[in-house]
């Protein structure tokens, strides 16, 4: 089922983590930090709204990291009822794909819980302050192909915030699929 987040939440300050990077290493929010902004993606590897956008976001993450913003992505996923999102194939996921930007395994669900993360994709765009500035889409498709001139909504609003330290005031959620969270036991 679809769902989107809720309305970004102006100067809500970035949550700390330290998680499992698909490269072996453990990162931090301090680690992914940009100078002048961070991104912060909650996806995973069987979402069809993920896999729709998936090369469109990696151009514009690759873009985004040129210009002074850290980007990186995590799966919160409950990877033993979706066995696809699990760590292994997360590598082979960032591998096969050749990520560019860090991909980050979340299992205990903790950094989705603390950043209110709702589906995947979900996107965290913070100015150089750790301070919310865009909660938006990637761009209108959804999980459709999209045309060649699809604004490229999440790339713009990151530029603005690299240079205002300010996100746009107006932002369409983006949609995609539930996180998939573990029982509570």
């Amino acid at each position: 089922m679809a769902v989107s987040p809720p309305v970004c939440n102006f100067g809500w300050k970035a949550p700390g983590f330290s998680l499992s990077a698909t490269s072996g290493k453990i990162l931090t929010l301090d680690d992914i930090r940009g100078p002048r902004g961070t991104l912060i993606m909650f996806i995973c590897n069987h979402c069809p709204y993920v896999l729709a956008i998936l090369d469109r976001l990696q151009r514009d993450a690759e873009a985004l990291m040129s210009e002074g913003i850290g980007v990186a992505a995590i799966c919160s996923n409950d990877a033993e009822t979706y066995p696809e999102d699990s760590f292994i194939n997360m590598v082979r996921m960032a591998k096969e794909k050749s990520f560019a930007f860090p991909y980050l395994s979340d299992e205990s669900q903790e950094i989705a819980k603390a950043y209110d993360a709702i589906c995947t994709p979900d996107f965290f765009g913070f100015n150089a302050a750790d301070e919310l500035q865009y909660r938006g889409r990637l761009d209108a498709s959804g999980r459709n192909p999209a045309p060649p001139d699809a604004r490229r909504e999440l790339y713009e609003a990151m530029l603005q915030i690299a240079r205002t330290g300010h996100g746009p005031a107006e932002q369409i959620a983006s949609m995609g699929c539930s996180i998939k969270w573990k029982d509570a036991a």
